[in-house]
């Protein structure tokens, strides 16, 4: 198992206890002044967790996120304008976020709430803007995107009225470190197409971004095709959603046309589909089970 698997649970477990004052404070103030949009900026692994945000804001709080294209403002000084109020978050999950933190600063002088998750605090992203969350790594870098996930996670969490998330939240750590359960090994041959439907998606980017840095073939996906390519297996990622009862007839498809199906979830009907399947011994709520997949997909990859 790669170190920084193991020391995750930890990593998150310290954010929350020690973000949490902030994370009020923040959200406190945008439930007072909801914002007409909400900007994001990030590279790498970082644009995987604004997509998070994107998908949480959008779909629990109707915030709509716009993804900035920091080649943009790089190149030609080019920035979207925006109405007032805005939020924006920028992401720098490596500490070295110097692009967005020229960004972050421009849009800071208009007026905007800017809000850095950064993995180190002395990073140029965290100078720059008004308000910080870090994600206290502790030299634990390769648990940053999953990091970032949970501090997102922890924020709207607290933007939400109802309990329910927040309620959750405390769970995570151990959650975590169930989900590194398991001895099945993820053989993933020449690569494998990797599908994350739903809050899912942006770990399913992640993850084949990991199998291209290994040199394989990788592709993520939010949905099934008619055309689904073949010749590559496909790695199906899929918490305790309300998406698995539309996700089935598909995957029974795909299934009948000899696609190999390798299912990582807490669900029994999705594992009863699968040529491999990777039970997940645990699931929280839809908002935070991809980050229990995330980890459970780098667990069994270290254990092939």
């Amino acid at each position: 198992m790669a170190s920084w698997t193991a020391e995750a649970p930890g990593v998150v477990e310290r954010l929350l206890k020690e973000n949490a004052p902030e994370v009020r404070s923040l959200a406190r103030f945008l439930r007072r002044r909801n914002p007409a949009l909400v900007l994001a900026a990030a590279r790498g692994r970082g644009g995987l967790a604004a997509l998070y945000a994107k998908h949480l804001l959008e779909a629990r709080l109707l915030w709509p996120v716009l993804p900035l294209a920091l080649p943009l403002f790089a190149l030609y000084g080019a920035r979207p304008k925006a109405p007032f109020p805005s939020l924006l978050l920028a992401y720098d999950l490596a500490g070295e976020g110097a692009g967005a933190a020229e960004l972050v600063r421009a849009y800071r002088g208009e007026g905007l709430l800017t809000l850095a998750f950064v993995g180190r605090e002395e990073s140029p992203l965290a100078g720059a803007a008004e308000a910080v969350l870090p994600l206290h790594l502790g030299g634990a870098e390769g648990a940053g995107f999953l990091a970032g996930l949970a501090a997102t996670a922890q924020l709207a969490a607290h933007l939400l009225e109802e309990p329910r998330l927040r309620e959750a939240l405390p769970a995570l750590p151990e959650a975590m470190a169930r989900a590194l359960e398991g001895e099945e090994g993820l053989e993933v041959g020449e690569g494998l197409f990797v599908l994350g439907p739903g809050f899912a998606y942006p770990v399913a980017l992640e993850a084949a971004l990991r199998l291209k840095e290994a040199g394989l073939r990788a592709e993520g996906v939010a949905a099934l095709e008619e055309l689904f390519p073949a010749g590559l297996p496909l790695l199906v990622l899929v918490g305790r959603d309300g998406v698995l009862a539309g996700l089935i007839p598909a995957l029974e498809g795909l299934k009948a046309k000899g696609v190999p199906l390798f299912v990582l979830s807490p669900e029994p009907e999705a594992l009863a589909l699968a040529d491999l399947p990777l039970p997940l011994p645990v699931a929280l709520a839809p908002e935070l089970d991809p980050i229990l997949l995330g980890l459970g997909f780098h667990a069994r990859l270290a254990a092939r």
